[in-house]
């Protein structure tokens, strides 16, 4: 694993809880982690984050092995796996920590996501609003919310919420998936 020259891409698309349990099962994902990024405070908690006041965004940082998944085959799942078009909101999850954002880590990446909005507006009738902006900092999320929906799948929130999202990302990207778990 050492050889390795892996990757690492940043999005925000609703609860990191949901993005989390999708891009986990990616072939070629070695880690994602939960965490905060786009704000004002440095090292926020998940109760500062929720006031709404430091405009973090909760995102997942994955680091994965570009020779197996391409940054452009993380961008297609991201754009597939929550709606890009609803400003600040997910379903019933509302603020600005749950807004479609892309931190892009270079400037190759950036150019990949600005693409990736052009490619993939024509799937949706409303205008796509996701952020392409650079990250600046990332925060690691409390322990608690790492691999949250495997260790709480009978949690209403994931068994309403994160499983279906996990379904038909299953059923649309079969074979970039893992083995199942």
């Amino acid at each position: 694993m050492a050889d390795k020259n892996l990757e690492q891409a940043t999005f925000g698309g609703g609860c990191f809880w949901c993005l989390e349990a999708v891009f986990s099962e990616l072939k070629g994902v070695e880690q994602v982690l939960p965490g905060y990024s786009g704000g004002t405070v440095p090292n926020p908690s998940y109760e500062l984050v929720c006031t709404n006041t430091t405009n973090h965004a909760e995102v997942v940082q994955v680091t994965y092995d570009p020779e197996v998944i391409t940054y452009g085959e993380l961008l297609d799942v991201f754009f597939s796996i929550h709606d890009p078009t609803t400003l600040n909101r997910q379903g019933e999850d509302v603020g600005t920590q749950y807004r479609s954002v892309i931190f892009y880590h270079n400037a190759k990446q950036k150019e990949a996501a600005e693409q990736a909005v052009k490619t993939h507006q024509k799937y949706w009738a409303d205008p796509i609003v996701t952020e392409i902006v650079p990250l600046e900092a990332f925060y690691p999320a409390e322990d608690y919310h790492r691999e949250y929906f495997r260790n709480h799948p009978e949690k209403p929130y994931c068994s309403l919420v994160i499983n279906p999202k996990v379904q038909k990302f299953r059923a649309k990207f079969t074979d970039m998936l893992q083995k199942q778990m």
